[in-house]
């Protein structure tokens, strides 16, 4: 069993997903969570009533809004109650900026890579060369 460190396991988000209740798959959850299972990025599907799916997925492969505009293109109808739109709208925002924190553009899959760079960046260790940059290209 792998154990992760606090970086990797920040990056592991834990949502759910509502889906519309008059849609004529009465058990939208079930059947998405069963599409879902394989996609790149998703760790755990699984569905708590007919119509809430609960997921857990890495940010670094996928996020909630590549999630859920795939199940709308797949056919799925999400909720459209206020409080599920503004968590949506919450999460997608949150999201984007985490990404962009640890190197990630918008529209960037997989920037696993950068955020590795990035945080070996910023971790204490002895690999830094201290000289100003115009000074390292002449020795």
């Amino acid at each position: 069993m792998k154990i992760m460190d606090s970086a990797e396991a920040a990056m592991i988000k834990h949502r759910e997903i509502a889906f519309a209740e008059l849609h004529p798959d009465r058990q939208q959850a079930h059947t998405a969570a069963a599409a879902l299972a394989d996609a790149p990025g998703v760790v755990r599907t699984e569905p708590l009533s007919p119509v809430l799916l609960g997921i857990s997925y890495d940010l670094v492969q996928v996020t909630l809004e590549q999630i859920e505009a795939a199940l709308t293109e797949a056919g799925y109808h999400l909720s459209s109650r206020l409080l599920y739109k503004l968590k949506r709208a919450l999460y997608y925002y949150t999201e984007e900026t985490e990404r962009a924190n640890n190197g990630c553009s918008r529209g960037d899959s997989n920037c696993t890579q950068r955020i590795f760079i990035s945080h070996y960046g910023r971790h204490a260790h002895g690999c830094r060369d201290h000289r100003p940059e115009h000074w390292r290209k002449y020795l």
